[in-house]
């Protein structure tokens, strides 16, 4: 077995053990940020695959993936049906109680935790979990709590490093690497 060549500060992978779940913000996140419509007025997303993978290489490591957003539309639907996240909250701006009602649901709490978001209403839930966690384009409050910022961009890869240091923290990165050699 080769040694994985992505690696993280010991103290990041101290902070990631214990995590069994990882809430993520959508747009800012998995997105780039950029809203784009149709002359019809749909709602266009650019998803990145390597977040697809990673939300799925979640499940596999039994850390659950939760989407708490602001926004809702059929796009958006559609990429996290087929990712088969179920924990989702739509059209959510006050995300806490959300966060809770899901950590309730699944017989957790806020030292399990860990969280990406990019912008002030992503703060309450960055707050207090275990692993507060942004990528570098979030505003300032959010980049000033977070434990890490990703070096990927949004929407370019953050969400999929964000899985990547739960599953290196969790013990199973390189297990599951190597179901792909």
């Amino acid at each position: 077995m080769q040694d994985p060549v992505l690696s993280f500060a010991p103290e990041l992978l101290l902070a990631a053990q214990g995590i069994k779940i990882a809430f993520f913000d959508i747009d800012g996140v998995m997105t780039d940020g950029g809203v784009l419509f149709t002359e019809e007025g749909e709602t266009i997303k650019r998803f990145n695959i390597l977040d697809g993978l990673g939300l799925k290489l979640l499940q596999r490591a039994g850390i659950a993936p939760a989407v708490i957003t602001g926004r809702d539309s059929p796009p958006l639907r559609k990429r996290l049906q087929a990712l088969g996240v179920t924990q989702v909250h739509y059209g959510t701006e006050d995300k806490r109680p959300a966060a809770e009602s899901v950590l309730a649901s699944l017989g957790l709490d806020w030292s399990q935790a860990a969280a990406i978001g990019d912008d002030w209403p992503d703060l309450p839930v960055l707050r207090r979990c275990a692993l507060p966690v942004a990528p570098p384009n979030a505003h300032a409050e959010v980049r000033g709590i977070a434990r890490y910022v990703t070096q990927a961009a949004a929407g370019h890869g953050a969400a999929r490093e964000f899985c990547d240091l739960l599953l290196a923290g969790s013990g199973q990165y390189a297990r599951l690497l190597e179901d792909y050699r």
